[in-house]
């Protein structure tokens, strides 16, 4: 359905824009109908852009992103205005969203004079009141109220509504639980597992490993706007190859040890370091395994098995059989050590 293709984001910084920014770098993978593939890296790691890039709020620099075959960057007027019929975007902070003078109500009122205005009163408001009980909402206590009279759960579930007004395929789901309290969290999570359950495709756009575990099919791990390691979430998270990943997953806080027992610390700023080689491995200045070889050129996706993949040089002659990183507790410890 949706396939982003050696895409890449570069920004003009700096005073009268002389300077570069490399947001996202030849970052490749797809959405089928009915998945949820979580994006998935610190800040700065391009995720925010991947999905901005997608849903049309800005234009990739290099690559193509397709929605059923078609460049979306082709597309104008009618033609876009119908790919926004089928992919949609609920992003960070619900509350941005809302015009706070207006009533809840209006973002639907939205929708229709853009989507809709041939629908009558009565019928329009049966189809929001079919939306909103979809998400668990009850139209006669939101639609009424100022934004700040709901809580962010009920404003997302507002969005989510929104969208399934339309004959929407694609939700993009950028950070749309991590403003919301961990009760909240959990019903909006378990509303993405019903949606999916009915073949909503899903792009769910994180910084927390346990939210992607809970919710997502295939993973995409992104450090530095590149990709480092992708393909089934159980696979990555039972077995995780790359560096980075393996600082995140010891980096996840534990009961049974102390923070500082697993807790990863940079010897070197990553972006000095990495700037200095001119090249190489983009995690190079962060890892544990580093040598001279890392610096060579940028690792290249290698399928270590069936829908796993990894960009990692110790990986790079024959396969499995190359110089792999250490595994299990060992990597975690010499991460950490």
């Amino acid at each position: 359905m949706l396939n982003v293709e050696n895409v890449s984001k570069t920004y003009q910084v700096g005073a009268f824009g002389g300077k570069k920014l490399q947001a996202v770098s030849e970052v490749s993978f797809d959405v089928q109908d009915g998945e949820v593939v979580s994006l998935i890296g610190e800040s700065g790691s391009g995720k925010s852009t991947i999905g901005r890039m997608i849903l049309g709020l800005i234009t990739e620099t290099a690559g193509t992103i397709t929605m059923d075959g078609v460049d979306i960057s082709t597309l104008r007027q009618e033609r876009l205005k119908d790919y926004y019929r089928h992919v949609q975007g609920v992003f960070q902070d619900p509350f941005s969203t809302y015009n706070p003078i207006f009533k809840a109500d209006r973002v639907f009122k939205i929708i229709k004079d853009e989507f809709f205005p041939e629908v009558k009163g009565a019928e329009w408001k049966s189809m929001v009141s079919r939306s909103l009980r979809s998400v668990g909402l009850n139209p006669d206590q939101c639609l009424d109220k100022f934004p700040h009279q709901l809580s962010g759960g009920q404003l997302q579930r507002l969005l989510i509504a929104r969208a399934l007004l339309l004959d929407i395929k694609l939700l993009v789901a950028d950070e749309i639980i991590s403003m919301l309290d961990a009760s909240t969290r959990i019903d909006v999570l378990n509303l993405l597992a019903d949606l999916k359950s009915r073949g909503l495709s899903i792009l769910f756009i994180t910084h927390d490993l346990s939210l992607g575990y809970y919710i997502s099919d295939r993973a995409v791990i992104l450090y530095q706007g590149r990709v480092v390691e992708k393909g089934s979430t159980e696979k990555i998270y039972s077995n995780p190859l790359h560096p980075y990943t393996r600082m995140l997953m010891a980096s996840v806080p534990r009961l049974d040890k102390k923070w500082d027992e697993v807790e990863i610390k940079a010897d070197v700023d990553l972006r000095d370091k990495y700037l200095a080689t001119g090249g190489g491995c983009v995690y190079y200045g962060r890892c544990p395994w580093g040598d001279k070889d890392c610096t060579q050129g940028t690792p290249a996706l290698i399928e270590m098995e069936s829908d796993h993949y990894v960009a990692c040089i110790r990986y790079a002659e024959g396969g499995s059989g190359g110089q792999a990183a250490p595994s299990g507790e060992a990597a975690a410890s010499t991460a950490a050590g």
